[in-house]
């Protein structure tokens, strides 16, 4: 990969990376770490990547691969409650307790939920991202949205 190409790819892909990486830990600095080691793999890599799609996929998957990496180290004891971790600015504040109620999701709903309504990916990339089926995908998509249904009804 040439520097010219490399530079391309990190300014389009970098902000999906560090988006994936921030969803996952819920902490900035854990998301900016889990970027760099990504964008360090996109340019240590050999892949020909076919088109920007398949770009992008890679870089998807590298991200997933390098947060639960991250995620299984020893080092990684510490906890970040919500109240700590500054949130996107809504212009309603119904838009804001929809996200909050996302963010407070497990991560086996929040990450697929995330994915296919923020990042666009179908329900089968989603599965081949996170190596699950189809159907589980789904599954988890339906159960994500009855959490939210609920928690949002109730409030």
């Amino acid at each position: 990969m040439t520097e010219s190409t490399f530079t391309a790819a990190a300014e389009r892909h970098l902000d999906m990376v560090y988006r994936i990486a921030l969803n996952w830990f819920r902490n900035p600095a854990d998301a900016e770490d889990a970027a760099q080691t990504v964008m360090l793999k996109l340019w240590q890599s050999d892949t020909e990547f076919a088109d920007g799609e398949h770009l992008r996929r890679w870089l998807a998957r590298v991200t997933l691969n390098v947060c639960k990496d991250m995620a299984r180290s020893p080092w990684r004891r510490h906890t970040v409650s919500l109240e700590e971790l500054p949130e996107p600015v809504f212009s309603d504040g119904e838009r804001q307790a929809v996200y909050r109620e996302v963010m407070a999701l497990p991560g086996k709903y929040r990450v697929p939920l995330y994915l296919y309504y923020y990042e666009g990916y179908s329900v089968a990339e989603i599965g081949e991202l996170l190596r699950l089926n189809a159907s589980t995908v789904q599954t988890r998509l339906a159960r994500a949205r009855g959490k939210l249904k609920m928690t949002l009804t109730e409030g």
